[in-house]
């Protein structure tokens, strides 16, 4: 299926959208939330949630791509013209827009660390110490910005090759190197003095720690993890050949993203562990705790600046998918030329990025509500990465399950994948459980 719009290989497209999955929420977000909630428990709940909630709504995605060969927008347009659905698109080309702009600066930071840790500024770091550079760090312009615009930069560069030249390329490179770090950093964990003690507290479910807070972070996690609800599947799907079997490139997606996100944990406790710190620390682990951990820990002036480089790959493969999407709406839709589009969307992103790479407080006119009392920053990730997203995935299952009917998304899915087995299951999933329970995780954002 080679157009003008381009084509993935089936290992490209495997790889491109595993690394559009994995991403900053696996390496970052799913360990401190695995430790705020106590450990096993949450593994257990998550695992289940994706099986319940993710891979039917990440099916359904690669499904409306592949029939439509269209971005989100008009995806929906192609299979009920003239109707409001197309709207759920405009949401998910907003969303990606939006979240490359607040992402990459998160990102850059990630790779503002890997040279701190590169040249040794780690050395003899205490936690107070490791807080104060974190706060120097990211309130500062002067290291803020640049490395805002760099990520975008590096992340425009990419896409601007096109489907196989760029993303299928440099996905068929950077998952490998990143698999392989990853490899490297579990076995020097599991091999720390006292790292049994954190696999345990990882592996062990306890249940009295289950909570409803619990089960929702739980569920958000598998599904946020995926990359679900702003298109990046139908976009990604629309670029995948009638011949590949479209469930058994969505398993090896959804299994390399929970894979890599089980990996991480396996890295972080028994390293945290081992060194006596606290596994509950919150988002503040990634620039607060661990350069204080790799500091203490045997080797860790080699494995502080793979950990680093990391989080900078895996976030580079997310923010490239997350640029795809707007750009996949402007060459289709709009008809600009790819360069053109990835390089204009990608320097207005980057100017919008530049309030939440400077800002870090509260917004006071929203005080008294408990969600939205946060930094600038977390507000645009709570609207833009959970709000929207959730929005997006939960029409997106509607649609497919009663707008377009699961009948004719079934006489796609076929297409390469002969006899399919469960197909009552993830019938009844898209249908009825993925949509209920997303709407669980939108009702308890607001409690």
């Amino acid at each position: 299926m080679e157009t003008n719009r381009g084509s993935f290989s089936r290992i490209g497209f495997i790889l491109a959208a595993a690394g559009s999955a994995v991403g900053l929420g696996n390496l970052w977000k799913f360990p401190y939330t695995v430790g705020e909630n106590g450990g096993g428990l949450f593994v257990v709940i998550y695992l289940l949630s994706v099986i319940a909630i993710a891979f039917p709504v990440l099916l359904a995605e690669v499904t409306l791509g592949r029939f439509t060969g269209k971005n989100p927008v008009g995806a929906f347009n192609a299979i009920k013209p003239g109707t409001p659905w197309k709207l759920v698109g405009y949401l998910g080309v907003a969303s990606g827009f939006m979240i490359l702009s607040f992402y990459s600066v998160v990102a850059g930071t990630t790779l503002g660390y890997f040279f701190k840790s590169v040249t040794g500024q780690f050395v003899n770091i205490t936690p107070e110490i490791a807080e104060q550079t974190c706060d120097a760090f990211t309130s500062n312009p002067a290291f803020q910005l640049p490395l805002l615009a760099l990520f975008i930069a590096i992340t425009v560069f990419v896409v601007m090759r096109g489907v196989s030249g760029g993303i299928e390329k440099f996905s068929k490179i950077l998952m490998p190197v990143l698999f392989g770090i990853l490899i490297l950093l579990l076995v020097r964990s599991l091999t720390l003095s006292g790292a049994a003690k954190g696999i345990e507290f990882y592996l062990k479910p306890d249940i009295s720690a289950l909570k409803p807070k619990l089960v929702l972070d739980a569920m958000g996690q598998a599904f946020f993890s995926l990359s679900l609800g702003m298109g990046t599947m139908i976009t990604y799907g629309s670029y995948v050949s009638k011949r590949e079997n479209l469930v058994t490139s969505a398993g090896w997606i959804a299994s390399f993203d929970t894979g890599i996100a089980l990996m991480a944990g396996f890295i972080i406790f028994p390293a945290i562990f081992s060194q006596g710190m606290n596994e509950a620390a919150g988002p503040d682990t990634m620039f607060n705790v661990l350069p204080v951990l790799f500091d203490k820990m045997p080797g860790g002036i080699f494995f502080g600046p793979l950990f680093f480089l990391l989080l900078s790959i895996a976030a580079l493969t997310s923010t490239i998918s997350i640029l795809e999407v707007p750009v996949a709406y402007a060459v289709d839709e709009r008809k600009w030329g790819r360069k053109k589009s990835a390089i204009l969307i990608g320097s207005i992103a980057c100017l919008i990025g530049v309030p939440a790479a400077l800002s870090q407080g509260s917004v006071p006119f929203l005080a008294d509500l408990p969600l939205l009392h946060i930094s600038f920053m977390a507000l645009w990730v709570q609207v833009w990465g959970v709000l929207s997203l959730s929005i997006g995935a939960f029409f997106i299952a509607l649609f497919v399950g009663y707008a377009w009917k699961p009948g004719n998304a079934l006489m796609e899915i076929r297409q390469g994948a002969g006899s399919l087995k469960a197909v009552s299951l993830w019938v009844f999933a898209v249908k009825y459980v993925s949509p209920l329970l997303i709407l669980a995780i939108l009702i308890g954002m607001f409690f």
